[in-house]
């Protein structure tokens, strides 16, 4: 792919080295410069195409399955599916290893729903094996619901192998792929899964505004009268734009004009596994550059996503976050914050419009930024090590 496609900072914007919002092409920020009536047939058309393009991405068994776009942000969409799909007197086994498990487990107690959390920590995955055993000793579960991409850390979480087991107790399985679908293979029917929820804003390279769930048609007709909420009533939304073609509220016009942009460049460069292996290319350069400046991922390798990576916060004194925040935006790359719960940490995206050739302009920066901080050494403190081992050995 021409580097010309990826933006660039000396225009004035940024790279987001982050998990969505993240950094768009032009022609999806160009999208969004025409207005669109939201009863108006070509916006409905679009509707239409945006809804039969995702469908497409989801591999053989897509004939069972619908999309249903749902407005706001990814946490709109996770509670639609989880309030629209879990019966009120159903229960569900929350697989968490990070924020957005944990989040979905305080979403169990808003809704009032029973379920029992399975809470990994910061460093590892939830096996088979012990959903298997949870399943096992709790009948009164009816669902699992698995985080494919754990972006506060960055961990891959294996889906097949949770899948597999939940399918094998006869529960149903239920999947946020937020940070995921779009970059690494999802394909629901042959996991399985019965429904699953990602965003505009994250590996389709869209803008936010909008998430979708993607789920059975005969579980979205199960669903009804299930919701807690009007707002996001998945049964509810399905069941109009299947009528009249429209979104029951408001729909955020511009958002979908640039997504279906967004998934026409994604087509365009061979669709997931293309999209995935630049993402593979972008960590790989990143991750083997800030290893040589001394830093250190929070994960082992072989559960380093392609999405974004945690690595500790440097020991020598002279370092802080915010000073090194600092340092990279002024070159031109927006990091994130770490969101863990033991030790200090930060976090570098590697989706969005960009490749391999500016991440190596990423670890110029980093190497530039530590050298202006003072930072001798960029090793983690022994302590956050040792924490490590002992929790993943």
């Amino acid at each position: 792919m021409p580097d010309t496609v990826f933006p660039a900072p000396e225009l004035g914007e940024p790279y987001l080295l982050t998990p969505g919002p993240l950094t768009t092409s032009y022609a999806v920020k160009q999208a969004m410069l025409r207005d669109w009536g939201s009863w108006d047939d070509d916006f409905r058309a679009m509707t239409r195409d945006m809804r039969r393009r995702l469908l497409a991405l989801i591999g053989p068994g897509a004939e069972a399955y619908d999309c249903v776009p749902i407005q706001g942000s990814g946490s709109y969409c996770v509670e639609a599916m989880l309030g629209s799909f879990v019966p009120r007197d159903g229960k569900v086994l929350v697989l968490a290893n990070g924020a957005y498990g944990l989040r979905a487990a305080k979403t169990m107690e808003y809704l009032g729903r029973a379920f029992h959390l399975l809470d990994k920590g910061d460093y590892l995955p939830p096996r088979g094996a012990e959903v298997a055993e949870i399943l096992a000793a709790d009948p009164a579960i009816t669902h699992v619901l698995a985080i494919h991409c754990e972006t506060s850390s960055g961990i891959l979480n294996p889906v097949e192998e949770i899948a597999e087991v939940t399918r094998a107790a006869g529960r149903k399985l239920l999947i946020d792929s937020m940070s995921a679908f779009g970059a690494l293979p999802l394909h629901p029917a042959e996991l399985g899964c019965v429904a699953f929820v990602s965003s505009a804003n994250k590996c389709i390279e869209g803008v936010p505004g909008f998430g979708f769930v993607i789920a059975r048609t005969d579980e979205i007709e199960a669903a009804k009268g299930n919701c807690h909420s009007l707002s996001l009533d998945v049964h509810d939304q399905w069941a109009n734009m299947e009528k009249s073609g429209q979104w029951r509220f408001t729909p955020p016009t511009h958002t979908v004009a640039a997504f279906l942009e967004a998934l026409k460049m994604h087509e365009a460069e061979g669709g997931v596994s293309e999209r995935g292996a630049r993402y593979i290319r972008n960590r790989d350069v990143m991750v083997a550059g800030l290893r040589a400046l001394g830093f250190e991922t929070l994960l082992a390798d072989r559960w380093l996503s392609p999405i974004i990576t945690t690595f500790f916060c440097p020991e020598d004194p002279a370092f802080s976050f915010a000073g090194f925040y600092e340092g990279m935006k002024s070159r031109g790359f927006i990091i994130y914050p770490g969101k863990l719960t033991v030790v200090e940490s930060f976090r570098i995206g590697c989706i969005g419009r960009m490749d391999e050739h500016v991440m190596t302009r990423v670890v110029e920066a980093a190497k530039e930024t530590l050298a202006d901080m003072g930072v001798a050494s960029a090793a983690p403190p022994a302590a956050a090590l040792e924490e490590r081992k002992k929790l993943t050995d």
